[in-house]
């Protein structure tokens, strides 16, 4: 039986190195397994009056299942301030509660980060490890993922140009499976 990882982009933008860096992950899936993107673009901030009031609305509620469904999750964010995009924040937010029900919880993951600097989303990376750590996301150590300069790593019609980049990322997608089937058992 095949088994699906979410890769979540971290960017809402339509051109977002993130989302760019998402599609060349998926492409790179193993036998026995699918990687499916999962948006986050229609979330709307999280409140948890939806919650207390029985008014969830229809994107979280699919969202949620969408996530629960996952077998794992790869991560591939920005860094904004420092720290992770909100819109990233607010997904893991609303598939995490209501409190209790936290749809995130033993999933295998991995975080790679980006940015067109040399930090290479550091901040981010770290940031969205330690939210990973209340949500019970065993995430991998290693190889850590970091890409910087990601603005000078695709061509017009955004493919990755860059071979050294499409191994690195390769190498990373072969070592989050390892991870993946230790901690899954």
């Amino acid at each position: 039986m095949s088994k699906t990882i979410g890769i979540i982009a971290g960017s809402l933008r339509k051109e977002s190195f993130s989302k760019k860096v998402a599609n060349v992950i998926q492409a790179m899936a193993p036998p026995g397994f699918e990687f499916k993107m999962v948006s986050i673009d229609n979330l709307p901030l999280y409140n948890q009056d939806f919650d207390d009031n029985n008014e969830v609305p229809e994107s979280c509620t699919a969202f949620r299942k969408t996530i629960k469904e996952l077998d794992g999750v790869i991560f591939v964010t920005p860094e904004y301030n420092r720290s992770i995009p909100g819109a990233l924040k607010n997904a893991i937010d609303v598939a995490s509660r209501p409190f209790g029900k936290n749809n995130w919880d033993g999933k295998p993951g991995a975080i790679f980060s980006n940015s067109p600097g040399q930090i290479s989303g550091f901040g981010a990376n770290h940031h969205l490890r330690q939210c990973m750590v209340f949500l019970n996301v065993a995430v991998m150590q290693q190889p850590e993922v970091y890409i910087a300069g990601v603005n000078k790593l695709f061509d017009e019609s955004g493919n990755l140009k860059d071979e050294k980049t499409k191994a690195f990322l390769q190498k990373a997608v072969d070592a989050y499976i390892v991870w993946f089937n230790k901690i899954a058992g």
